[in-house]
């Protein structure tokens, strides 16, 4: 378990993000650059690691994200990185992309703002791609198919 009294002690802060004006003329990060990094130790130690944990249940991927949780709020970034990976292929995508279902599912959100769970995973992947511990993974045999994708975006169709 990240810090047991987190939960308690810890509001939920978000990374700052940079205003829509400018975001809207440029392809860069949403969030203004070194934001998340000072308060993301702390976000991750208000995960409570619950008996149940129904974040889970929302990840549509499962993410195992107690664990990771506690491994960011350690300032162990490479297994926070190998439990990240246990269950999603890419989280440099999913992590910015997806409306992190997951958030809503966090316990703690009963009755407080849930864990930023959202905002970990960008950390954990960052951090990860930084150190050089993300390394192609090629498949043992190849199966000779191709794919390709039509259009750009969300609306491309794959082939």
């Amino acid at each position: 378990m990240a810090d047991p009294k987190g939960f308690l002690t810890t509001g939920r802060e978000v990374a700052e993000t940079r205003p829509v004006e400018t975001r809207v003329k440029d392809w860069n990060e949403v969030y203004v650059p070194g934001s998340l990094l000072p308060i993301i130790s702390k976000q991750a130690g208000r995960c409570m690691d619950c008996g149940i944990p129904f974040c889970h249940n929302g990840c549509p991927l499962g993410n195992l994200i107690p664990e990771w949780n506690d491994y960011a709020y350690r300032g162990d970034w490479r297994e926070a990185s190998e439990r990240l990976h246990a269950t999603n292929n890419f989280p440099e995508f999913t992590g910015r992309l997806c409306p992190a279902p997951c958030e809503s599912a966090c316990v703690l959100g009963i009755n407080q703002p849930p864990v930023t769970i959202k905002n970990v995973e960008v950390t954990i992947i960052d951090k990860a791609w930084d150190a050089g511990d993300v390394t192609p993974q090629p498949p043992e045999r190849l199966s000779g198919k191709t794919v390709a994708v039509i259009g750009s975006g969300p609306a491309g169709a794959c082939r």
